[in-house]
């Protein structure tokens, strides 16, 4: 089962697909927000959720205040069950300040190609089975698309190796949660 942990829709339990995703634990989910709750990074921010699976951590961050909120999922199946998690958000937020969720099914590569929206927090949670290279070459995609004081968030098996986030990243961060590592990047022009 996986919820919403915090925000105006805290609690809320997400569909998620029966198979072919690997949703965030609460655990490693609570502490990703944690640690942005102490950067306050997640307020009045453009969000990124590539690999969105269920959207789980696209839709927390629109619980706890987010302005927008994009979900990228290819998976038909997955995509659907998106846009029903995010209508059920959409329900609960206050109508004077609701986030703005948007689902597109392409794949993430396609996505950032064609993107010119900047964001300021984006999540990256791919499948275990995505390559390094091709990893690397969403982060060096994604750069063009980066605010100045952006965040991005990368989870990947604790036997991955740390992402190549090129010139426009920098890595501040590391976490490890049992076989799950979370990788905290900031632009390098910070």
């Amino acid at each position: 089962m996986t919820r919403i942990v915090a925000g105006f829709a805290g609690n809320l339990t997400l569909a998620v697909p029966k198979s072919g995703t690997r949703p965030t634990s609460d655990r490693v989910r609570e502490a990703i927000f944690s640690a942005l709750d102490s950067r306050d990074a997640i307020a009045h921010t453009r969000v990124l959720d590539l690999y969105a699976g269920s959207g789980g951590l696209g839709l927390e961050a629109a619980s706890r205040g987010a302005r927008s909120v994009t979900l990228v999922e290819k998976n038909s199946t997955a995509a659907a069950l998106c846009r029903k998690n995010a209508e059920a958000i959409s329900k609960r937020a206050p109508s004077r300040d609701a986030p703005r969720i948007l689902v597109t099914g392409q794949s993430v590569q396609a996505f950032l190609n064609s993107s010119t929206t900047e964001v300021d927090l984006v999540f990256i949670d791919p499948p275990y089975e995505l390559t390094d290279e091709d990893l690397a070459q969403n982060l060096a995609t994604l750069a063009t698309l980066l605010s100045d004081d952006a965040l991005v968030v990368v989870e990947r098996s604790t036997r991955s190796p740390e992402p190549d986030w090129g010139d426009a990243l920098v890595l501040v961060n590391r976490k490890k949660y049992g076989e799950t590592t979370v990788w905290y990047a900031e632009t390098a022009t910070r």
